[in-house]
């Protein structure tokens, strides 16, 4: 018997919460698009601005799996032209405080190694 389970799409170990989380929130632009919200709302074109190298069709799936997950809501108006909002949730919020030491220990490792970055 197999002891994979499937949140949404996503398969994890049930036997390890790393492996959970991870499923969650890991992935090349989950981190960062719930960095940028850190600070409030953004709308889709400004995430994509942020996020470089990101396409808008990847942009549109990451956000559909962290609002499915429960971090980030979206809020559409209807109005001319259409515009969308999103926000870390309460449980997304709870992620910062890791997402900063993430950050942290990044801009020791790139000072350790000589790599330029922009704070």
């Amino acid at each position: 018997m197999s002891n994979i389970k499937l949140k949404g799409k996503r398969a994890y170990d049930p036997n390890c919460a790393l492996d959970y989380a991870f499923s969650r929130m890991g992935g090349k632009y989950k981190g960062r698009l719930l960095w940028y919200l850190k600070d409030g709302i953004l709308r889709n074109g400004e995430l994509r601005r942020k996020i470089i190298g990101i396409t808008p069709k990847m942009l549109t799936q990451v956000l559909r799996e962290l609002e499915e997950d429960g971090l980030i809501s979206r809020t559409e108006y209807v109005e001319v032209p259409p515009r969308v909002e999103y926000q870390l949730t309460e449980t997304g919020k709870t992620l910062l405080p890791f997402l900063e030491l993430l950050a942290t220990w990044g801009v020791d490792q790139m000072k350790q190694n000589d790599i330029p970055f922009i704070k």
